[in-house]
């Protein structure tokens, strides 16, 4: 009786354990970059790209200034969905679509200057870098959809 009453305590301690560092996990990866500066983002952004594709230092520079054009853009795009959230407004399908549009070509230039500034070696690697990523952010939004 005393051994039930053990693997039962076991197995419950286990299963909180485990559904607690899920949370814990995905939440504090979240709050450690929204406390992070732009800068520090773009920084380490910066760091990863040159570890993962061996940017020389003159690439360095360019790919800099690259993160950081998308990096205020990104805001700014993010403080206009805050303030639409906050009106409670909701976009019309014709200012979905030149979202959507605008996103699509803001993409488009960015491979175009990622192409002009990395070997092919290195763009390939970039482009599967990038799917990689997209594909991550997917999987969480649909996590937090179904939360």
């Amino acid at each position: 009786m005393k051994k039930l009453i053990i693997a039962a305590l076991l197995v419950i301690g286990f299963t909180a354990f485990a559904q607690d560092g899920k949370e814990i996990g995905n939440r504090a990866d979240r709050d450690g970059m929204e406390k992070m500066s732009p800068e520090q983002r773009n920084q380490l952004m910066l760091k990863k790209m040159t570890l993962e594709l061996d940017l020389n230092a003159k690439q360095q520079e360019q790919v800099k200034q690259i993160i950081a054009e998308q990096s205020a853009k990104r805001d700014a795009v993010k403080a206009e969905h805050m303030a639409m959230k906050q009106d409670n407004e909701k976009p019309t399908a014709d200012e979905q679509f030149a979202m959507k549009n605008k996103m699509l070509d803001n993409q488009i230039a960015i491979q175009n200057k990622m192409k002009s500034i990395l070997s092919p070696e290195q763009f390939k690697d970039w482009k599967s870098m990038r799917d990689k990523f997209h594909e991550r952010n997917h999987e969480k939004r649909e996590e937090r959809k179904r939360e």
